[in-house]
């Protein structure tokens, strides 16, 4: 059954080669693993509706990739100005908290919500330009919507998704970013669109 978040109906349309070539299938649920569903690797997609996040490895493992509304034909259009390049997805899932409107973030220098703290409802392109102190946040509370961290002012390097609907939105420590984080090193931060 196709998932429906508020009016959106999530619809994905992947392929196993680049440029929209070879083996083609659509999604509207989880995936899990695209080895159990007939493809070695997903190498290209096209979101027709909803936000969705694509992973580098099966079990929603490895660096991960907000793939929001439009084409990604090859690896350079979903993660062209990360730290290393991921050719390839092995399963992937739609962001079902996504309120661009309606988002609130809070982010904490030190771990378990210590030291000083920031509050965010926009986009914000470069932490440093903002006056955050430090290259690093130890920890964040998602109080709504879903937001996409970035190493690297203006949206570069590797991506971090933070959800309300997960963890209870309460990201304690770097280990709960995901499980490619290694760093604390969080730059530039924007919510995620539907």
């Amino acid at each position: 059954m196709p998932l429906q978040i508020g009016p959106w109906l999530c619809h994905i349309v992947v392929w196993d080669e680049p440029f929209f070539q070879g083996k083609r299938h659509e999604f509207s649920t989880d995936c899990y693993s695209t080895p159990e569903r007939g493809f070695s690797t997903v190498r290209s997609f096209r979101i027709e509706s909803g936000a969705w996040v694509g992973f580098e490895h099966c079990g929603f493992q490895g660096q991960q990739f907000v793939l929001e509304r439009g084409e990604y034909p090859c690896w350079e259009a979903w993660s062209g100005s990360n730290a290393y390049h991921v050719d390839r997805m092995s399963s992937f899932r739609p962001i079902t908290c996504a309120e661009h409107g309606r988002s609130q973030l809070l982010l904490f220098e030190q771990e378990n919500f210590q030291g000083r703290r920031g509050e965010l409802s926009d986009d914000c392109p470069s932490l440093p330009a903002l006056g955050w102190g430090g290259s690093a946040v130890g920890s964040f509370l998602v109080c709504s919507g879903a937001w996409v961290c970035s190493q690297y002012p203006g949206y570069r390097g590797f991506q971090y998704l933070l959800e309300s609907d997960s963890h209870a939105g309460e990201y304690k420590h770097v280990r709960e970013w995901g499980s490619h984080a290694q760093t604390g090193q969080v730059q530039s931060i924007r919510r995620v669109q539907q």
